[in-house]
Parts: C-alpha cells; sequence; structure tokens
C-alpha cells in the first residue's frame, strides 16, 4: 500500500468509522462514487434525499472516509465534489488490547491537493 505523503496522519475516531460504515444510506453513497459528484449527484443516484445525503455525507467526511473537494465553475457558483478517500480500513488490537482503526488514503494528485488548498482558502475568505 503507498501512502500519501502529503495526507493528514491523524487516524479518526474508531466509533465515527463504524458508525459510518454501519449506515447503509453511507455504504450506498460509497457504492455510488465510481467518480467525485456533488451532493445533489449523489442523492438523485441513491435515490438518497438530499437533506438526507448531505448530513450522509457529513458523517462519511468526519470518519475520513470521504474528501471533499471544490469544483470552480465559470459563473463564481462552485460546488463541493466528495470522493472516496480510502483503499481500506482496518481495525486492530493495540498492545493495550484497546481497539484502534487505521485508514488507508488513497494517494491523492497534485491537482486534488491544489483543489483542497483552494477550498482551505475559500473557507478563511
Amino acid at each position: 500500500m503507498v501512502r500519501d505523503p502529503f495526507a493528514d496522519d491523524d487516524s479518526p475516531e474508531l466509533e465515527s468509522v463504524l458508525e459510518a460504515l454501519h449506515d447503509e444510506d453511507c455504504r450506498e453513497i460509497v457504492r455510488a462514487l465510481s467518480e467525485p459528484m456533488t451532493a445533489d449527484e449523489i442523492s438523485e443516484a441513491t435515490g438518497i434525499p438530499l437533506s438526507t445525503t448531505y448530513r450522509k455525507l457529513d458523517r462519511l467526511t468526519e470518519a475520513s472516509l470521504l474528501e471533499e473537494g471544490v469544483e470552480v465553475r465559470p459563473e463564481g457558483q462552485h460546488a463541493s465534489r466528495y470522493a472516496v478517500a480510502f483503499d481500506e480500513v482496518v481495525i486492530g488490537l493495540s498492545e493495550e488490547m484497546a481497539f484502534e482503526v487505521d485508514v488507508s488514503h488513497r494517494l491523492r494528485t497534485a491537482d486534488e491537493r491544489l483543489a483542497d488548498l483552494w477550498s482551505e482558502v475559500r473557507k478563511e475568505t
């Protein structure tokens, strides 16, 4: 497994990952994301109501299972696009016999990292 040297190494909370993976709507969203999509596109592809889709996208993003990028549109109305952010999720036991979770993130392109930077700049302004 190749690790992204620019990825954030903070592991998500075990509970947030398990809750997201246990949720049928969240699993349906992950299955639908063969390519990055907006919330509207995801809602349409899965049949999940848009308000529910936004809640599930937040849950998946917080669990580090999806990444949110920005689609820059010429007319100025930028849109968030979501993509699957992991290759595998591993749950194991630490030496102290505590459960741990490791989400292996896929290698990200320079364009994806630049989109993330742009997204962070937009949040600050």
